[in-house]
């Protein structure tokens, strides 16, 4: 069952990204609804993330539009409120 009143959850990656993986593996098993993008196919999306984040490696996670760099569990946790 999906958290109630949910952030929007957005994560950007590419398909050979291990974080990338680990952190898609991690909102599943605690049921939290997210948005994948692929910066390797989407160069719009990629420069999106950069000119938000300053990053041009991923993970970068957007939870209500406030960016995450890596997969960095307890900021995650706190942004979702999760214990």
């Amino acid at each position: 069952m999906a958290l109630p009143n949910q952030p929007k959850v957005i994560i950007f990656t590419t398909p050979t990204c291990s974080f990338c993986n680990s952190a898609k593996r991690y909102f599943r098993e605690k049921n939290i609804r997210f948005t994948e993008v692929d910066v390797s196919r989407d160069q719009k999306a990629a420069l999106d993330m950069q000119r938000r984040t300053g990053q041009m490696g991923v993970p970068v996670i957007l939870i209500n539009n406030r960016p995450i760099v890596g997969f960095d569990v307890p900021k995650i946790n706190s942004l979702l409120n999760i214990k």
